[in-house]
């Protein structure tokens, strides 16, 4: 990637429903060539997707917990069963096997403590967890999809 790229990069990140000539007047490159470059990122995979941020609030998911598991349970088979049920669960928006205390991590997003209180109790019962912690997110400090692009 040069310098063209990864302000391409930088640009779609932020708002991806810009014109691809909108973009190209921005980084200094004609249409065509500029959408070549865009089309490259996504056919090597760099560009995984465009997708549509969504205001929690606004859609009545504005509790975030933080949702810290561990388990005795260290094989593919245990693993590939919990990836499978929190796949089920729309309110684990993002989910992480970890180094250290904790052997997973989730992000569930939730309207309020009743609707996590069902969450938690149905996700018991689909999983054996040796412990299960969570912390509730007080307030978003910052939040960002936009990835750095100075490291390649």
């Amino acid at each position: 990637m040069d310098s063209f790229d990864k302000h391409i990069l930088s640009i779609l990140q932020k708002d991806c429903t810009l014109s691809t000539s909108d973009i190209a007047e921005r980084v200094g490159l004609s249409t065509t060539p500029c959408w070549r470059r865009i089309q490259a990122m996504e056919k090597s995979g760099i560009i995984k997707g465009r997708v549509a941020l969504a205001d929690p609030e606004k859609l009545n998911v504005g509790l975030s917990i933080f949702v810290m598991v561990k388990t005795n349970q260290h094989n593919p088979d245990w693993l590939a069963t919990f990836a499978k049920v929190a796949d089920d669960f729309p309110e684990i928006v993002e989910f992480y096997r970890m180094s250290g205390d904790v052997d997973y991590l989730m992000r569930v997003v939730v309207p309020d403590m009743k609707a996590y209180d069902r969450f938690y109790k149905e996700l018991i019962t689909r999983v054996d967890f040796s412990d299960i912690s969570s912390s509730f997110a007080m307030e978003e400090i910052k939040y960002t999809t936009a990835l750095p692009v100075d490291y390649i």
